[in-house]
């Protein structure tokens, strides 16, 4: 029998040969770096089950901010947590709250710097819910109004981009209300459209001191295990005014990011959310995966799926591996 004429090892024979053909490409400008944000001055908190990540006070995001600047990643998302928390999430649309501040400080001293904010209410709650709770479930529409206060209040202190992540029906549509009839037309909304009720929170619900102090949210985030429901999600917000789509989590989600991007055109993002990452760095620490190549693999998995930029907490690992 003739050996086949077709020997798609020819395309790779070497790296530059390999770099030539390669389909899915990273750069450090479709990475976002989550942060977190917290009171006081000197702070850098470290937190137990994300390695190498922290809660920071103000002067220490700042560092952060003018690092992410230098190695060129795309930008930062900020989540805030606030000293003290009520049942109205009032922190969360205080002109003066942590997020707010720390808006305002990242845009003086790193100009240029992308700053996205999450549009949520689960930090500031004293009941970890993401909107508010009557007869112990999360009344819809009443949230609404927080989180419109919330964009608004965001974008008065100098966020580029909000972003959404409660699943609140309507949000969308509120919020850009809200932005437009306070002067703000021009900023862009980023939904978490098909976010799910996914156990790899765990380690962000640490981070954002943010877990739920009853019941849990089922109710608003999505089903594992629909992805039809996935596509209508996203064909609502898109309606309602989003200006760009997020898929959160990411790698178990790799499906819905496929099909998102087949239907869709518009620009979408992918969240590889806390737990992905824990669960690599502690893999890598048992000596069971090489970490750098893990990271750079798995980002890879997550733009060949098609989205445009992801956010992670390897974002500077990734931007230091491709200098």
């Amino acid at each position: 029998m003739a050996f086949p004429t077709h020997r798609p090892r020819r395309l790779r024979s070497s790296p530059a040969m390999r770099r030539l053909v390669q389909e899915a490409t990273l750069a450090p400008s479709q990475f976002i770096l989550p942060l977190f944000v917290c009171e006081g001055e000197g702070v850098r908190k470290e937190i137990g089950s994300m390695p190498g990540n922290a809660q920071l006070s103000i002067d220490n995001l700042v560092g952060e901010a003018e690092e992410c600047k230098r190695l060129g990643l795309g930008g930062l998302i900020l989540f805030g947590i606030p000293e003290t928390k009520d049942e109205s999430a009032s922190q969360a649309y205080a002109d003066e709250g942590i997020v707010q501040r720390a808006v305002r400080a990242v845009k003086q001293e790193v100009p240029g710097l992308l700053v996205i904010t999450d549009v949520c209410n689960c930090e500031y709650t004293s009941h970890g819910h993401c909107g508010v709770v009557r007869n112990d479930d999360v009344d819809n529409d009443p949230t609404l109004d927080w989180l419109a206060k919330t964009a608004v209040s965001h974008t008065r202190a100098g966020a580029d981009i909000v972003a959404p992540s409660d699943m609140m029906d309507g949000r969308v549509a509120a919020i850009r209300k809200a932005l437009d009839q306070s002067g703000f037309a021009n900023t862009p909304i980023l939904s978490y459209a098909a976010k799910y009720a996914s156990v790899f929170y765990g380690p962000f619900r640490e981070a954002a001191e943010s877990t739920p102090q009853f019941g849990d949210r089922r109710t608003y985030q999505m089903d594992p295990a629909n992805a039809r429901e996935a596509i209508r999600e996203i064909t609502l917000d898109l309606e309602e005014g989003a200006d760009m789509i997020m898929i959160k989590p990411a790698m178990p989600y790799l499906d819905i990011i496929r099909t998102a991007r087949e239907l869709f055109d518009v620009s979408i993002g992918a969240y590889q959310v806390s737990g992905e990452f824990s669960m690599i760095v502690a893999a890598a620490e048992k000596g069971w995966l090489d970490l750098d190549r893990t990271i750079l693999e798995s980002l890879t998995s997550i733009r060949r799926a098609g989205a445009d930029f992801t956010l992670t907490y390897f974002a500077k690992r990734a931007a230091q591996l491709m200098a």
